[in-house]
């Protein structure tokens, strides 16, 4: 971590490149002094606010249904301490190190902007917490998305108050309390209204999206890719990506796709055979012709959710907050809403990209569509079964996508004795999006695998420079059509070539492009 740069947190606010950094990468993050003033002056209203006779809701007071409870100022460090033990009531298995960071981040994020009422030194104490690479042990269940992800923002609470577990920064799991001190971190007393201010908020599942819009960007360049290698590895034509065609319907995403999927069959000899007139068939099959409509239409929604998050990523999600003038005020930004329904719709997205490349790929294995092509692609039809079963374990992919695709923001269970009587499941859309990217990553690795083995007997031409590339990338890494083999390691290595970039940067930069 000391060799990168650390993420200011303060002013202008974080972008979603900032947030990958310290989430993925373990980048540093360092709260700048005019953030930290702006700490100071808030705390200062809630102090005043802490010694006044009348009930002000988070801190003089109880939460959510017990909000009409006055609590005197004796009991006050217990409240809060008691908040952020009841509600680091999650179960099931652990949320992974990149989430729990990102999470925290965007809480100090918070936090930083004055809004909360919080301490300096808890902010401070946040900010050690990630710089010491230490993650809370948070669990997958217990968020509804509304009045921020509660249960998992607790679990953090709960570190810094030195009780929970934690994995340090080698993932060793340990108690807080021995993390901590190794760390030279002291545990937070908390005070008035910290509690609250440090679990209210919906940044579990704004991290999420963040790390799945890098994640989308990444896959959907690559999808344009891997269709144009099964377009050209089926003898299909490019003919419909031109951008005379493209501008009569003007999607911005339509537009962007069927110019890179051109630009990938630029000089194809496999293309070029066909081109003639004796060639009789005038249009290809919807999963090859109409794949930069499937594809542009994904990028604009995520272009759509990046505007979200970009939002969201400058907002103050905190209740109650505490303004300018010192008036603190109830308010619902804490509602998840506005992230739940674009992580639902990116999850439809995914779904129907990687239906359309899987249809692709059973195109290229039956001997019926794929214009020459053994079937399966086996070396030895009927002794060797080539990649049928490739094919089965991507259309089960596939399948669990379109459940994924479910939106979770139309459910609303009403808790808190009818206090919180719609929330958004926010948290429920982010976590099935997150497995949707790793499906999709899946997905695209065994078309790629597929088109590249369509390519490779369809020798002696020669594919596009572009498509060359990636497919000379994955034969350093995966042998070329032969007798069946064990496949699963292929799949996997296929898939982690597209997770990394290393396929598609190989074909970028044939073109002298940069990613």
């Amino acid at each position: 971590m000391e060799d990168m740069r650390a993420v200011p947190i303060g002013h202008p606010p974080l972008t979603r490149d900032q947030v990958v950094a310290v989430a993925r990468d373990g980048a540093p993050v360092e709260v700048t002094p005019e953030a930290m003033q702006a700490v100071a002056e808030a705390r200062a209203h809630v102090d005043a606010l802490a010694a006044s006779a009348r009930p002000t809701y988070g801190v003089s007071t109880g939460f959510g249904a017990l909000a009409v409870k006055y609590i005197p100022a004796e009991r006050r460090a217990q409240l809060q301490r008691s908040l952020v033990r009841s509600h680091a009531a999650g179960a099931g298995p652990e949320v992974e190190r990149e989430v729990v960071r990102a999470l925290m981040l965007l809480r100090l994020r918070t936090l930083a902007t004055g809004h909360t009422g919080v301490r300096p030194s808890t902010v401070r104490a946040m900010a050690d917490l990630l710089n010491a690479g230490i993650v809370p042990v948070v669990s997958e269940h217990g968020s509804l998305g509304c009045s921020g992800d509660l249960a998992p923002l607790s679990s953090v609470a709960l570190a810094l108050m030195g009780e929970g577990q934690v994995r340090d920064v080698h993932g060793t799991l340990r108690p807080a309390a021995d993390a901590l001190a190794e760390a030279g971190i002291e545990p937070v007393e908390l005070g008035e209204k910290e509690g609250l201010a440090l679990i209210n908020g919906t940044d579990g599942m704004l991290g999420m999206l963040a790390l799945a819009l890098a994640d989308l960007r990444l896959l959907l360049d690559t999808a344009d890719l891997t269709a144009a290698m099964s377009v050209e590895a089926l003898l299909g034509t490019d003919r419909a990506f031109a951008a005379d065609l493209i501008a009569l319907r003007p999607h911005p995403g339509q537009a962007l796709s069927a110019e890179r999927m051109t630009r990938f069959l630029a000089g194809s000899e496999v293309v070029a055979s066909h081109r003639g007139p004796d060639c009789t068939r005038v249009q290809d099959a919807y999963s090859l012709r109409c794949a930069p409509q499937v594809h542009g239409a994904a990028r604009d929604i995520v272009a759509h959710a990046e505007t979200v998050a970009n939002r969201e990523l400058a907002a103050v999600v905190d209740n109650p907050v505490v303004l300018t003038d010192g008036r603190v005020e109830s308010n619902g930004n804490f509602h998840g809403a506005p992230l739940a329904y674009v992580l639902d719709f990116l999850a439809i997205a995914v779904a129907d990209v990687a239906s359309m490349a899987e249809r692709r790929t059973d195109r290229l294995l039956d001997v019926a569509r794929s214009h020459g092509l053994p079937p399966f692609l086996a070396d030895d039809p009927g002794v060797d079964s080539g990649h049928m079963i490739a094919h089965y374990t991507q259309a089960a992919v596939v399948a669990e996508l379109k459940r994924l695709a479910v939106p979770a923001s139309v459910d609303s269970i009403p808790t808190s004795a009818m206090q919180e009587d719609h929330v958004s499941m926010g948290w429920a859309a982010a976590r099935k999006l997150r497995r949707a990217v790793d499906g999709l990553t899946t997905v695209l690795g065994i078309e790629l695998l597929t088109a590249a083995r369509g390519l490779d007997l369809r020798a002696p031409l020669s594919p596009a420079p572009a498509t060359a590339a990636a497919l000379t990338t994955l034969r350093e890494h995966v042998p070329g059509p032969g007798p069946d083999r064990h496949l699963a390691p292929d799949i996997a290595t296929a898939a982690d070539l597209i997770r990394s970039g290393t396929a598609l940067r190989a074909a970028e930069e044939s073109r002298g492009e940069e990613r």
